[in-house]
């Protein structure tokens, strides 16, 4: 899908995002031609603690050239696996192409947050990266400690860190979390890969300005960045240095050449289409057997 979005075959408006009591309500459309796909769905942070997921909604894929509806897809599902996938893609396209990999001195994985998209990350990074120690922080201790388990059951050891840890001791990081402030501070001897997929608005922001204005960014897709990546936005970053991640891809820019490398994603319609389409191609194999 990013190299169909290069080659300019794609469209996808900028999603609506109505406020609502205490969340959000977003409509995602978007088309490749052959399909479209809409997602309707709401975000409320405080859903956790009512028992309910902060995300609930759809995603419906359409027939572009008749505009049938072909299937619905949970939109939570969705959106964590297509955002865990292309943060990975992101992981490999723009720091394993270096001689020094910094994944290859461990694998050392730092996580904030400790929800859907923190679990589904750590499946994506390790589904494609040889993960050998995880640490997860969280605001809620007893939510952090959950999570270790979890994963250190699955058979990847994961400790739970009531402070936040220095990034400096890790090669990768995950900030996936709903804050407005930063996460942490900085640290000059980090230079790994950080995926920053949390701040999706612009009040919300999760990365110190020292980081972002010396490392490496490039994102899912620059426009929707410069209205929505409250990390960019606060540090007053240099927008003509952000590049987005379908240019690495189609081989029109090199990765960098060494870190830190941040990979900002906010979230963009397309990635819904994409994983729409290999859910309903996976369901149409299974129906041909």
């Amino acid at each position: 899908m990013l190299l169909r979005k290069h080659a300019g075959l794609t469209r996808s408006p900028e999603r609506i995002a109505m406020p609502l009591p205490g969340g959000v309500l977003l409509a995602m459309p978007c088309t490749d031609g052959e399909f479209a796909c809409t997602k309707l769905a709401t975000l409320h942070d405080g859903n956790p603690a009512r028992g309910l997921p902060t995300l609930i909604g759809e995603a419906i894929l359409i027939r572009a050239d008749t505009g049938e509806p072909l299937a619905r897809f949970d939109a939570g599902t969705i959106t964590a696996r297509r955002t865990a996938a292309l943060s990975a893609l992101a992981a490999l396209e723009l720091a394993g192409a270096r001689d020094e990999r910094p994944f290859a001195r461990g694998g050392r994985l730092l996580v904030f947050g400790s929800g859907v998209q923190a679990r589904a990350h750590v499946d994506a990074l390790r589904a494609v990266l040889p993960l050998r120690e995880v640490a997860v922080h969280s605001r809620s201790p007893a939510h952090a400690r959950a999570f270790a388990q979890v994963v250190d059951d699955s058979g990847l050891p994961c400790r739970a860190a009531e402070s936040p840890p220095s990034i400096a001791d890790y090669d990768l990081v995950v900030t996936a979390t709903s804050s407005r402030e930063p996460l942490f501070d900085d640290d000059p001897r980090f230079d790994g890969f950080v995926a920053a997929i949390g701040a999706y608005r612009p009040e919300m922001c999760e990365l110190p300005a020292a980081l972002l204005r010396r490392c490496a960014i490039h994102v899912d897709d620059v426009e929707a960045a410069r209205g929505e990546a409250g990390d960019l936005l606060r540090a007053k970053v240099d927008w003509a240095g952000v590049l987005p991640l379908e240019r690495v891809v189609a081989g029109q820019a090199r990765p960098p050449a060494r870190g830190p490398v941040v990979f900002k994603s906010v979230g963009q319609a397309l990635w819904d289409l994409a994983a729409c389409r290999l859910a309903w191609s996976q369901l149409q194999r299974e129906s041909e057997r």
